[in-house]
């Protein structure tokens, strides 16, 4: 072989090499490009929890707000905020129910009290966990996936400030349907119940709801695991129980049965309202403190 094709031989390995190494830095700087880029988006991100400045508890608050919280990090900054500014003595209860995004750190970077617990604590628990931490005379109940503006849940605390024990969302469901939904139709009949018709679906069950302090020591804080049960305590008992708003939380709330045939806490409340039935029956007697219309059924069971 000649020096020179030696020479073009040797040149052309030179080339080959240096395109291979230009290559790899190609592709080397897409990669740190698009690090860079992510990195820059979680940024801004950040940036905008952080512009939302921290706000302190009050040391005496008049209001609490409980937000029970499960990796609610996309709206948790934007509920908190809206909680914060719902009255001048405020504070923000967030009760990390098994939350892993960290929907809990948000949180307490805007002012809000954290209550965690590592494992999920189920439907409706975190409420009874936030309530016991509360030191307000109103206690606010929200959620964390519910963007609620404060100038909507403003009436809540209003009406109990005004003297209300419970003030409940004036949301019935969707009841002009040829089918109604069962758990609509549960919160109805429970009303009904408690001989308070002119209720209709309003509920505890469903947010925002408030309640006196009167009331909390009334019911209890482990009955507001059970709503349906809190609702039926506090009307039993005599509690000042009102319609307050309405916020459609049918509308705000996400589809869960999006990934379920059926949506997995139907059965959950039907039992719920189903034990407080019971419980209410167990209080006023077998048909619930309703009169019998004069039935003399013993005379009957005697003849047999």
């Amino acid at each position: 072989m000649s020096t020179r094709a030696g020479k073009r031989i040797g040149r052309t390995g030179h080339s080959a090499g240096r395109l291979k190494r230009q290559s790899m830095r190609s592709v080397t700087s897409r990669r740190l490009g698009s690090s860079r880029v992510m990195k820059h988006r979680q940024g801004r991100r950040d940036r905008g929890f952080t512009r939302l400045t921290y706000m302190p508890p009050h040391p005496e608050p008049l209001v609490s707000v409980i937000i029970p919280v499960m990796n609610e990090r996309a709206t948790i900054a934007r509920v908190v905020k809206e909680a914060r500014k719902v009255h001048p003595a405020v504070e923000v209860i967030v009760v990390a129910n098994g939350t892993n995004d960290g929907s809990d750190y948000i949180a307490e970077r805007l002012g809000a009290i954290v209550l965690r617990h590592q494992e999920a604590l189920g439907h409706d628990v975190g409420r009874t966990s936030g309530a016991l931490a509360a030191k307000g005379q109103v206690l606010l109940f929200i959620d964390g996936d519910m963007i609620i503006s404060a100038a909507r849940l403003r009436p809540f605390i209003h009406d109990i400030i005004q003297g209300a024990d419970v003030a409940l969302n004036d949301y019935s469901g969707p009841v002009h349907k040829r089918q109604v939904h069962r758990v609509v139709l549960a919160k109805h009949a429970l009303n009904a119940l408690c001989s308070r018709p002119d209720l209709r679906g309003a509920s505890m069950t469903a947010v925002p709801h408030a309640i006196s302090r009167k009331a909390l020591d009334s019911i209890g804080a482990d009955a507001l695991s059970i709503p349906p049960l809190a609702q039926a305590t506090a009307i039993h008992k005599g509690l000042t129980v009102v319609r307050s708003s309405s916020v459609d939380v049918g509308r705000l709330n996400p589809i869960r049965a999006r990934h379920f045939r059926k949506d997995p806490l139907e059965p959950l409340i039907d039992n719920d309202h189903l034990q407080s039935i019971r419980w209410l029956t167990e209080q006023a007697g077998s048909r619930g403190g309703y009169t019998d219309l004069g039935r003399n059924r013993q005379i009957v069971r005697e003849q047999t």
